[in-house]
């Protein structure tokens, strides 16, 4: 939490909670201080995400999240309060402190974060550095045939792992322990075997021998399941971590070029290698880092550090299936292009790329297994509530053959042309099942139903019924019957606003000025001893008169309103005052309503507008007893009579008759 003193509370005053949060979601303004997105903490098609500017805190009113800058950040980077603070200031290029964390535990898993990404960064640099090295040549001659020059080499840091398993462990391990080294998945070693073997493997270079070590990488190179989770063996000579059993590792990636993987804020967290061997030793054709503490390649987006901003701008992304397909649609000049990364689309890629945008391009591959992964994920991202559009090059060319043999105008002309995603989706099913008799009909609609019931909207849905009647000469009536039963039992979740409580204009402003506390400096008093004007403090002047006269009692706002007054002057986080969902639900709500000046006069308004609306409940309350009471009590009767006389001459008070409709019910 960011405390008044502290380096978090200066950095919150400095930190623009807009351009962080515009970072990570498309934000659009609404109202005087509003920004409005889509969450990217839920899935969703209508914005329900707000900013405040000038109080510098989100809330989302359909999922309930909420919070300040840091809060934010925390969530969507899966990252602790230290480690956000210190991206924050990061990002607005302010020196950051010594870290303090909550934990032995939680700054152990912070420092390794750290010391992993530093390893990256030095194997990126490593990797450019061989790449222009002699022993480099054929890894550029591989590049020029691609058809990359030196700029995009250059932009997407590519480089060449060398063939050999010692010289990156050799240039790392002067800065870096063995622990790290092999937490980094770079690098691979021999476990449980005897203090015997152990001295052979020394002896027998991994370079003599490189597949008895990876001879458990698939041959996609999707990943390496097994050495990710082996520990050191103890060297016999010198103990369990010294510096001599780190000749137990070696590079993981040997005779490659190598494509960093960076994460949408930019760091380098993981690599792929595209082998240049052609023996049978060579390994899979590519290799992807395992998953680490700092990668989970389901969560990440090849590219999207450089194509997010792109993707907002123009209000869409193309995906595309590889890096080199990634990379030479970017460098024809389609910025807005991003990857899946060496694996498929995942529903947790779809949530990220719905913080940037919500139409996408699909243009994977055209053959068997492309048309399987494009139909994967366009269920995904319908079920992400996308607007999609599917990209179908010709036979045989993945968008980077075709840029390089057609150009990149004629890729730009077949964008423009891209299908509606269900137009694809009843071709593929012409297709694959023809619809010249009832079975083939029969099993083109069942091959295109799982999509529609993916659908939300039963409008959508409606009109797909209709085009798929239209296209494959069905009985509209039969069809929607179906669709009809199939939609009953979509499982698809939808988050539903709790019904919010009847507030007054006298509450909303009340609260309002609770909620502007601020930290008074020294000199920014001015006393009236002094005969100078005291300076106007809503939250002090509503301070004053609830805790005078507990207005507020018994009414909606009661537990929100308390939770402001207990939070005493200073509030840090004004979304932190109060652990209700439902409480945080309407003070967002009313904060990023605020479409009046607080002044004196308004403030005295709302108070006597609360007043007039606490005596008229007393009058219902005497009003009550008095219908109860019949004459057993005479005592009590006539206490409750000049009670309900009191109440009457109150409210007669011309004041109370002043306070308006505005602040009143």
């Amino acid at each position: 939490m960011a405390n008044p003193g502290d380096f978090a509370y200066t950095l919150k005053q400095q930190a623009d909670i807009v351009r962080v949060i515009g970072d990570y979601v498309k934000l659009r303004k609404s109202g005087g201080q509003n920004y409005t997105g889509l969450c990217p903490f839920h899935g969703e098609k209508t914005p329900s995400f707000s900013v405040h500017a000038t109080r510098q805190f989100f809330h989302c009113f359909g999922c309930g999240i909420s919070g300040d800058v840091f809060t934010f950040v925390q969530k969507i980077e899966n990252i602790t309060f230290p480690e956000s603070v210190r991206l924050v200031a990061q990002k607005l290029g302010i020196a950051v402190p010594k870290a303090a964390y909550a934990s032995p535990g939680e700054a152990r898993d912070a420092q390794l974060r750290g010391k992993l990404l530093d390893v990256h960064e030095r194997a990126v640099a490593f990797f450019q550095d061989c790449l222009r090295r002699p022993e480099g040549a054929r890894a550029r001659e591989y590049l020029q045939g691609r058809g990359l020059d030196a700029e995009t080499i250059a932009k997407f840091r590519i480089g060449y792992a060398p063939d050999s398993g010692f010289l990156l462990r050799d240039r790392l391990k002067g800065e870096f322990d063995e622990e790290t080294l092999r937490e980094s998945g770079l690098f691979s070693w021999k476990d449980g075997a005897s203090p015997e073997s152990r001295v052979l493997s020394r002896e027998q270079s991994p370079e003599q021998d490189p597949k008895s070590f990876d001879s458990a990488r698939d041959d996609k190179g999707a990943e390496e399941p097994t050495t990710n989770d082996q520990r050191p063996t103890t060297d016999p000579r010198s103990g369990l971590g010294s510096r001599d059993s780190q000749l137990n590792i070696y590079s993981k990636f040997r005779n490659r070029v190598m494509f960093p993987i960076a994460s949408d804020s930019g760091k380098v967290i993981a690599f792929t290698g595209r082998t240049l061997a052609t023996d049978e030793k060579a390994g899979p054709k590519y290799l992807n880092s395992p998953e680490t503490a700092i990668y989970s390649k389901g969560k990440v987006l090849f590219n999207l550090d450089l194509a997010k901003e792109w993707a907002k701008k123009f209000d869409y992304a193309i995906l595309v299936e590889g890096q080199m397909d990634c990379i030479s649609v970017f460098a024809a000049g389609f910025h807005n292009v991003i990857a899946s990364s060496g694996t498929a689309f995942t529903e947790l890629q779809a949530k990220l790329l719905g913080r940037f945008t919500k139409n996408v391009v699909v243009n994977f591959d055209p053959d068997t297994a492309g048309a399987k992964a494009t139909e994967r994920t366009l269920g995904l991202l319908i079920e992400e509530e996308f607007t999609i559009k599917v990209l179908t090059l010709d036979q045989g060319f993945d968008p980077d053959l075709y840029i390089r043999r057609k150009g990149k105008d004629e890729y730009g002309n077949a964008l423009r042309n891209s299908q509606k995603y269900f137009d694809y989706l009843i071709e593929r099913a012409r297709q694959q099942f023809p619809v010249r008799n009832a079975e083939g009909k029969a099993k083109a609609v069942n091959y295109l139903l799982p999509h529609v019931q993916r659908i939300p909207s039963r409008i959508v849905r409606d009109e797909l019924a209709h085009e798929i009647a239209q296209k494959l000469n069905i009985d509209s009536a039969i069809l929607r019957q179906e669709l009809r039963h199939v939609a009953a039992t979509r499982s698809a979740a939808t988050v539903k606003a709790p019904t919010e409580a009847q507030v007054t204009d006298a509450e909303r402003i009340l609260i309002r000025a609770l909620a502007s506390a601020r930290r008074m400096q020294s000199g920014d008093h001015v006393s009236a001893r002094d005969g100078a004007e005291e300076e106007f403090d809503p939250a002090r002047q509503a301070r004053y008169a609830l805790e005078n006269e507990p207005l507020h009692s018994g009414l909606a706002t009661e537990s929100l309103v308390d939770a402001l007054l207990n939070a005493g002057p200073e509030v840090a986080d004004v979304m932190g005052v109060t652990q209700s969902d439902s409480d945080r639900r309407m003070l967002a709500t009313i904060l990023l309503k605020e479409d009046e000046e607080l002044t004196p006069e308004l403030l005295e308004r709302a108070v006597r507008a609360l007043q007039k609306i606490h005596l008229k409940r007393e009058m219902t309350r005497v009003l009550a007893e008095l219908r109860q009471d019949r004459g057993t009590d005479a005592d009590h009767r006539n206490e409750l009579l000049r009670e309900l006389e009191r109440i009457k001459r109150a409210l007669m008070d011309p004041s109370l008759a002043d306070s308006g409709s505005s602040a009143a019910d």
